[in-house]
């Protein structure tokens, strides 16, 4: 009897060696270093160059004397003058001790520079100071141009900025939470929205985010954030910025932040409240004040919408 449980001590013991060396080559073996990325052809990279397109619109002194807690950067269509006048009489507004303000990013109108949109874009930027435009075609598959556009806006004209957030005009935002969390996040290498994990190219070419195996070859996206609000620490703009020049341009302008920050090494993480919600709801949901003081966006709102809410939110939100 003595000698089976002696036995089975030894068998034991040896297990457990083997099982620690086994670890000990596992993770004192060096991890292998990210590959060096390799710098996109000239012709290929002047698509997202700053250096190919020129400020029609600019605000170049707007950081001048100041350095802001939190720009709010809004990228919008040309003729959307009615969701910009939105966004500025709801969340876009300055609030006494917030220290934020706001910015709205656009290309050229699709009939071109000569036209009604146009003039009327340069009479709303006489009027409100708040609108920067270089010259590309404004459209959805030259989204992931305007978001190069913003970065590079970001890091030249606003370089002390401590965060900035990229946000549709169709969303809304609780910028008091926001900002009451960003007090306490990194001030550097910093990330977050609605975390995307699991992307996948689409394939079908009837899809509006279709990509083919030619421009995208591989089957999986690196993490993401949702392009429809995140937000990131200032410095993250140059270097995304730089990371361009290696990153071929795909048509879906948060998948290739992600592919940005891949050659970064930066990951982006997930905003969760304490019950494990993700706090960048981009589902629609039914407003109810006291559940979006829990939130810092929800999509899919109308200026209509946004216009309607808003003087019930920013009132009574400190009370839930």
């Amino acid at each position: 009897m003595r000698r089976s449980c002696l036995w089975r001590l030894v068998k034991f013991l040896t297990a457990l060696a083997l099982l620690f060396l086994s670890a000990h080559v596992l993770f004192s073996t060096p991890s292998k270093a990210p590959p060096k990325p390799s710098a996109l052809p000239a012709e290929e990279y002047r698509l997202l160059s700053p250096e190919t397109y020129r400020y029609q619109l600019n605000e170049p002194a707007v950081c001048r004397h100041r350095s802001p807690f939190l720009l709010l950067m809004v990228p919008v269509a040309p003729g959307e003058a009615v969701a910009r006048q939105a966004v500025r009489s709801t969340w876009g507004a300055s609030a006494p001790g917030q220290d934020t303000f706001t910015l709205f990013y656009v290309g050229l109108p699709e009939e071109g520079r000569g036209t009604n949109t146009q003039a009327e874009l340069e009479e709303e930027s006489r009027r409100h100071a708040d609108i920067i435009q270089m010259d590309f075609q404004d459209s959805y598959h030259n989204l992931t141009i305007k978001t190069m556009m913003m970065m590079h806006w970001l890091s030249t004209h606003c370089p002390n900025a401590s965060y900035a957030m990229k946000v549709d005009a169709d969303i809304f935002v609780n910028v008091f939470f926001l900002v009451r969390r960003l007090r306490g996040s990194p001030r550097q290498g910093f990330i977050t929205g609605s975390l995307i994990s699991d992307g996948r190219p689409r394939r079908d070419r009837n899809s509006k985010w279709y990509v083919s195996e030619g421009l995208y070859p591989d089957d999986s996206f690196p993490p993401y954030v949702s392009g429809a609000g995140y937000v990131f620490s200032a410095d993250l703009a140059p270097r995304i910025s730089w990371a361009s020049r290696f990153v071929r341009m795909i048509p879906l302008e948060d998948v290739y932040v992600g592919l940005c920050l891949r050659v970064l090494n930066v990951r982006p993480v997930y905003s969760r409240s304490l019950n494990l919600r993700n706090l960048f709801e981009i589902g629609q949901l039914e407003y109810d004040r006291c559940t979006f003081a829990k939130l810092v966006i929800v999509n899919g709102f109308k200026p209509a919408q946004l216009l309607h809410v808003w003087p019930d939110f920013s009132r009574g939100h400190s009370s839930c």
